[in-house]
């Protein structure tokens, strides 16, 4: 039991800064996990998933001439479903960029 209020104050704040680290995501996180399986580790949407439901590579020209606006607004509207935040969003749509290159 902690009985020092200042050693209690330090260890709740640390625990505060745990939690929320191991929680916080990159945008490679999370296009990882709710993107990759369709759109592939790399993008190139080569994956079976990709080619039976027609999905394009995040280096398809289209994709390439997407501003980051547009790109945010395809993401919110077509994974609306997996409740991701406009951080989050603006995280993937950097992460796709960086693919992209």
């Amino acid at each position: 039991m902690v009985t020092n209020p200042r050693t209690a104050i330090v260890l709740g704040a640390l625990l505060a800064v745990t939690s929320t680290t191991a929680i916080a995501q990159s945008g490679a996180d999370i296009y990882k996990t709710k993107c990759a399986r369709c759109h592939g580790d790399d993008g190139m949407a080569t994956t079976p998933v990709a080619k039976s439901m027609q999905i394009r590579s995040v280096k398809a020209p289209e994709m390439m001439k997407a501003s980051d606006a547009q790109l945010f607004a395809f993401i919110k509207q077509a994974y609306k479903n997996y409740g991701l935040t406009d951080a989050q969003v603006k995280d993937v749509v950097a992460h796709i960029r960086k693919l992209q290159k």
